[in-house]
């Protein structure tokens, strides 16, 4: 039995959809943050607005790795979903360009943790046989978002009066779903676990993402193993 593993792989790659979700969203809600904030001739801030995420993306994963080893995998998801809805507020609120490209920024650190770390965890938890389909899954729900996002704009652009920060704050709500599953459904990534050398711990979990209470089979040849046997889970 693999459902758990499937279910949690579901559930990580949430943020993968809000990763998609931004970036649909802020392609639509540009044009009515150009008109309100008079960048027409100023086309730096209108790229920067855009582009923010991306930056700050980027700066996160030259150093998101290393801290994932350090603390453990799914702390690093419940910061990234932390970080998704603390940026859809700030968002929804902006007063000023300046805090809309905050805002953007903190966006794209959410953004560069779910993005760098997600396929890291699903590799970590999933059974060799279907790691690979699994690991579809970031993919898969980035684009969704993407889908998802460009109907809303589309709907919103309808109304009389479109709401950019309505637009791009409607992100906390999925934010906030994402939050209560790494919180409370997500389990460690049981390699990390091991790496660590939390055996009763890691056993537990993978008690959970097998479905079974016999877990012998399962190793970690690189590793010495009080729990296991053989290794499965990371089988190449």
């Amino acid at each position: 039995m693999t459902r758990g593993a499937v279910l949690v792989a579901i559930a990580a790659s949430i943020g993968n959809l809000l990763q998609g979700w931004d970036n649909a969203t802020i392609a639509g809600a540009v044009l009515y943050i150009k008109k309100e904030f008079k960048l027409e001739t100023e086309p730096t801030v209108e790229g920067l607005i855009v582009a923010m995420s991306l930056i700050g993306a980027t700066i996160i994963t030259t150093f998101s790795g290393a801290v994932s080893d350090w603390i453990g995998r799914r702390p690093i998801l419940i910061l990234s979903s932390v970080l998704y809805f603390l940026s859809g507020l700030v968002m929804l609120w902006s007063p000023n360009v300046y805090i809309l490209l905050l805002a953007r920024l903190i966006d794209g650190f959410g953004i560069g943790l779910a993005v760098t770390l997600v396929p890291v965890y699903i590799s970590e938890t999933a059974p060799p046989e279907i790691r690979g389909l699994l690991n579809t899954l970031p993919q898969f729900n980035g684009s969704g978002g993407m889908f998802l996002s460009y109907c809303m704009v589309f709907g919103m652009s309808l109304m009389s009066n479109p709401d950019w920060r309505l637009m791009l704050g409607v992100l906390s709500i999925p934010s906030l779903v994402y939050f209560a599953l790494t919180i409370f459904y997500l389990p460690e990534s049981p390699r990390w676990l091991v790496s660590k050398g939390r055996m009763v711990e890691a056993k537990k979990v993978l008690q959970r993402l097998r479905g079974r209470e016999d877990v012998s089979g399962l190793c970690y040849k690189f590793l010495p193993c009080s729990f296991f046997k053989t290794d499965e889970l990371f089988h190449d």
